[in-house]
């Protein structure tokens, strides 16, 4: 099964990444996210973020994490390669607690592709089809 794959759109970047599982699907979109930014092989896990967020639905939680990602490429100038998500539920709140690993952007040493500037609500979904979860993103560069 495919983790990801990018989809034509003529402005932005439009991606479906899929899941056996939540904790998958989360992986695969913030790998997305990450690869439309640089090059990921390129990016040494010498650097370890946990992210925690809480949101009442799934579609938004993944929304909140994915945006969390470009804030701290932003403010902190970090982007990731390797990802660790846990999502559970739990009294009507859906939780995430993230494990990420990147490093300082360096144009010297990454391949740098895009400017990411925001998540995008429109299309965006999140569904389970056929035992699979499968997100649809676009991203606004």
């Amino acid at each position: 099964m495919a983790k990801f794959k990018f989809l034509e759109h003529t402005a932005d970047i439009m991606f479906e990444a899929y899941g056996k599982s939540l904790n998958e699907l989360f992986e695969n979109a913030a790998m997305a996210v990450s690869e439309s930014m640089v090059k990921t092989k390129d990016v040494k896990p010498k650097t370890a973020k946990i992210v925690k967020l809480q949101n009442v639905k799934v579609e938004m939680l993944l929304f909140d994490f994915l945006s969390e990602l470009l804030y701290l490429k932003d403010a902190e100038q970090l982007v990731f390669s390797a990802f660790k998500v846990k999502v559970e539920e739990a009294k009507g709140n859906i939780s995430l607690q993230a494990e990420l690993e990147g490093d300082k952007l360096n144009m010297k040493t990454q391949e740098f592709r895009n400017d990411v500037k925001a998540i995008t609500l429109h299309l965006f979904e999140v569904k389970k089809e056929n035992g699979r979860w499968k997100a649809k993103v676009i991203v606004d560069i």
